[in-house]
């Protein structure tokens, strides 16, 4: 199965083995609760969604990399104890606890968070010494003589022998118990994740038109040659980089990411091709509605390649101004929710507990200190989650954001000594209100700039398969959708019920399978 179905059952599998029973007890008791093997090429995401699952079910999660520990570090180190039986003093040997074991409890310690994932990779590609305790860890869920917390869902994952000289195979007395999930890369699914984490436009343009190389693992004289879904992902995170800075990417530095020497030529070549057409084509000038005759033939004649590129240059810009204003609309509604808790505080109960003790001279620093505690209440509410890493990199912004926002009304509010509560909280209404505004004519610019995209598209292509790309780019990205829940564009619905995807889609499939041969 693919890796988004993989994330599923996971979650399933967490959902049901956290059930309790009226008396608190887990419906599925502690012996019947498989551990989950994910068995997958490397490189396909195995590790990366043991983050996602744990944020988004709410629970604790401890990972460790087995093949980095020694025995004694897994079991535990021995040491003399002295016990009685049958009335006569014994010394016998017992073990420290498990290093492992130790860091669910100091997970469980330091969060809250009492239910959790005991994530270990590369569990088949332990030493000698180390593998017997493994196999014991599957069946018995412990770690020497210490058990794994109630509450802890076993996940552990793993490379097939094809791609790791140090596998172990396990044998059927294991494998009977443990919940097998086998991993195949899927690059439809992995573009769902890349458009919402916003991988370099570049690569998903290049891998469209080339989704054999998204990855490859080939075996040559000169050794293993491969692509994989975390290199393309590292490569887009050093390609937006070197764009900040002003850097040129080259084959040079592609090879060191993508370290298939075929596919890193081809896309280093695309890649000059394809900022090169962001100029030649003049985008920036297309979605202000500035679109040159000469462009128009120049891309209703170029090749299937050049024009796919075009079309992602443009989808590009648009979900770039989709995914700002989705973000900062959730932004704005975090923020909203901490002035809505402001307002009855400030302005009620606690206004005529000091006016009844004679402290209304003091008002303006009592709205300071009003908004300095609920920015405390967010900064601790944030600091907990960001403990237990339920927050995501963008709810971290989103977070982080806020604060600074109400910082600054606090400090506003006290430079100008504005000591009546009426005005204070007309004052941040005030504020609140001109954001609003501000987001409604992004929002404006971002439908505008959309427009323009269809007016180019159907322009040079009319409605050929590189609209139908452009529409189905649309309704596959995250942030698109979300801005076109709310953004009425006539053109995107008419288009959606007009082509038809099923035949065109299957089309364009066969074209680039082509053009990838």
């Amino acid at each position: 199965m693919n890796i988004k179905r993989a994330k599923e059952e996971i979650k399933d599998t967490i959902e049901a083995c956290l059930l309790k029973d009226a008396y608190g007890e887990y419906v599925i008791p502690k012996i019947r609760q498989r551990p989950v093997l994910l068995l997958g090429a490397p490189g396909i995401g195995k590790t990366q969604i043991m983050d996602q699952i744990a944020r988004e079910c709410g629970i604790g999660l401890v990972a460790y990399t087995i093949t980095h520990h020694t025995r004694q570090s897994a079991i535990g180190l021995p040491f003399i104890s002295k016990q009685e039986f049958g009335g006569k003093e014994y010394t016998v040997t017992e073990y420290t606890m498990s290093e492992i074991v130790a860091s669910i409890y100091q997970k469980m310690e330091s969060t809250g968070l009492n239910e959790g994932i005991l994530f270990i990779d590369e569990i088949n590609c332990v030493s000698e010494t180390l593998a017997p305790a493994m196999l014991q860890f599957l069946q018995c869920k412990t770690f020497g003589s210490h058990e794994i917390p109630d509450g802890w869902i076993i996940v552990a994952a793993g490379n097939p022998p094809e791609y790791n000289k140090s596998v172990r195979e396990f044998d059927v007395v294991t494998m009977d118990r443990v919940k097998k999930i086998e991993v195949e890369p899927d690059y439809a699914v992995w573009k769902e994740y890349a458009q919402k984490e916003q991988i370099h436009s570049a690569v998903i343009s290049y891998l469209d038109t080339r989704p054999g190389s998204f990855y490859k693992m080939e075996t040559t004289v000169d050794g293993r040659k491969f692509a994989t879904p975390r290199g393309w992902e590292d490569l887009s995170t050093m390609l937006q980089v070197y764009e900040k800075l002003g850097k040129k990417m080259d084959r040079d530095v592609v090879v060191q990411y993508i370290q298939h020497e075929t596919i890193a030529k081809d896309f280093a070549n695309y890649l000059e091709l394809y900022q090169k057409y962001q100029i030649d084509y003049q985008l920036d000038a297309v979605l202000l509605g500035q679109i040159d005759e000469l462009l128009l033939k120049k891309a209703s004649h170029a090749s299937f390649d050049e024009r796919l590129s075009v079309v992602n240059l443009l989808l590009a810009r648009c979900r770039k101004n989709f995914a700002s204003q989705v973000q900062r609309e959730e932004t704005d509604t975090l923020l909203f929710e901490q002035l809505a808790k402001l307002k009855e505080p400030l302005f009620t109960d606690d206004l005529q507990a000091m006016e009844t003790v004679g402290c209304r001279a003091e008002l303006s620093d009592y709205t300071h200190i009003c908004l300095t505690r609920r920015i405390q209440t967010l900064s601790d509410e944030y600091e907990q989650k960001k403990k237990a890493e339920l927050l995501s990199r963008e709810e971290d912004r989103r977070y982080r954001q806020v604060k600074d926002l109400l910082e600054s009304y606090a400090q506003h509010l006290q430079a100008e000594s504005i000591s009546d509560p009426d005005i204070a909280f007309a004052w941040i209404k005030e504020q609140f209100e001109l954001r609003q505004d501000s987001c409604d004519q992004s929002y404006a610019d971002a439908g505008s700039q959309l427009e323009h995209a269809f007016d180019f598209i159907e322009a040079a292509f009319g409605n050929g398969q590189e609209m139908v790309v452009f529409i189905t780019n649309l309704n596959t990205d995250y942030y698109s959708v979300r801005f076109l829940q709310q953004y009425n564009c006539e053109r995107y619905f008419r288009y959606n019920k007009e082509l038809l995807f099923d035949e065109r889609s299957l089309s364009i499939e066969a074209r680039l399978r082509e053009l990838d041969l």
